[in-house]
């Protein structure tokens, strides 16, 4: 897929190690949001980040300052030299973006999925240069926020990028939203030029699992990370549990590595050649162990169908599941992605039994 976008670094934002955005959840009062940039005024942020309107579950919870939070940001602009960010649902907070030079706006994970609300947005922005990050839908859907991001492109933008927050999930995982990493790689696979953050404060909904998230983003070559920072995290009106202290923040970039895709060092590449060949050897047997696999599945499918028998047998699922989840935990191999590989199986095995009812 073809979706021609500026470059990150061209944007005119500061890069440096990595692309920072970083701030609190939402703009309370202005000293709170003056004294956590002030914390964060030398760490080469590309977007100091604050939420002026917060969509909340339930009605009477905290749901931003507003327009009145702007002011504070400007300040933020003056004082410390920061870019800011804010997101925006609507097309009157597009308006007050651009009414006070806003530099970032991104689109939040419950507007994502509305094309409707979407369009609107693009709408707002066309014509104008607004740098815009586009978040995942909470849901695991791909083709969501593709096309999110195409109703930008469409309306003539081009600084745009994405940011993976997270998405539901009706299993138990140990962050408040399953990264589900196919999904992004996946979307960097087919639009490789478009910049993309991860935002390990919502994935994690603890401050304390940060690190290990916004690692492995940047492991996976992520452009940077958007990280919730608050000056008294305990306090704080939305997102407590996910923000850190500036303090917290500065030790956290300090451990993170920035790997490179490549390298020239002629051993490792000969050496990764090799590991590369026996990987490729080993898919090919893979494929091939698949194919006998659903040979025996079609027959299978036949005996099914001369006994009246169903398809489905939920009971032999069952033993599947749990007999290959302890062949995987004795390899160490993660038990969710035992799951979703024999889920995979399991459901083309269906498809390959139904062949002959078509």
């Amino acid at each position: 897929m073809d979706l021609p976008v500026t470059p990150l670094s061209e944007w005119g934002l500061p890069i440096g190690n990595t692309f920072l955005g970083a701030g609190p959840c939402s703009a309370e009062t202005e000293d709170q949001l003056l004294a956590t940039a002030r914390g964060l005024k030398d760490c080469g942020l590309g977007f100091f980040r604050a939420g002026m309107w917060k969509p909340r579950t339930h009605p009477g919870a905290f749901e931003g300052v507003g327009v009145e939070g702007f002011e504070w940001l400007v300040r933020v602009k003056e004082e410390y030299g920061l870019p800011v960010g804010v997101e925006v649902a609507t097309p009157e907070h597009v308006e007050a973006c651009l009414e006070h030079n806003i530099d970032v706006v991104w689109i939040g994970a419950r507007t994502t999925p509305n094309p409707f609300a979407v369009q609107s947005l693009a709408d707002a922005m066309k014509g104008t240069d607004m740098r815009v990050f586009v978040k995942n839908p909470i849901s695991p859907d791909l083709e969501l926020w593709i096309g999110a991001l195409e109703r930008f492109h469409g309306a003539g933008l081009r600084k745009i990028g994405v940011i993976h927050r997270g998405f539901s999930t009706s299993k138990k995982v140990l962050y408040r939203f399953a990264p589900h990493w196919k999904i992004p790689i996946e979307f960097k696979r087919r639009l490789p030029g478009v910049p993309i953050l991860c935002d390990p404060s919502h994935i994690c909904g603890k401050s304390d699992l940060i690190f290990s998230i916004a690692q492995e983003a940047l492991d996976l070559l992520y452009d940077g990370l958007m990280i919730e920072v608050h000056v008294d995290p305990a306090n704080a009106l939305s997102d407590s549990k996910q923000q850190l202290t500036p303090e917290q923040f500065h030790v956290l970039i300090e451990r993170l590595t920035v790997k490179s895709e490549l390298i020239q060092c002629e051993e490792y590449q000969a050496r990764i050649k090799e590991l590369r060949f026996e990987v490729d050897s080993l898919d090919k047997q893979l494929i091939e162990v698949l194919g006998k696999r659903m040979e025996i599945v079609r027959e299978m499918g036949d005996l099914k169908r001369k006994n009246g028998i169903s398809t489905l047998q939920p009971g032999r699922w069952n033993e599947i599941v749990a007999s290959r989840a302890v062949s995987g935990s004795e390899l160490g191999l993660a038990a969710e992605f035992v799951f979703e590989l024999f889920e995979s199986i399991h459901e083309e095995a269906i498809r390959q039994q139904e062949v002959g009812n078509d």
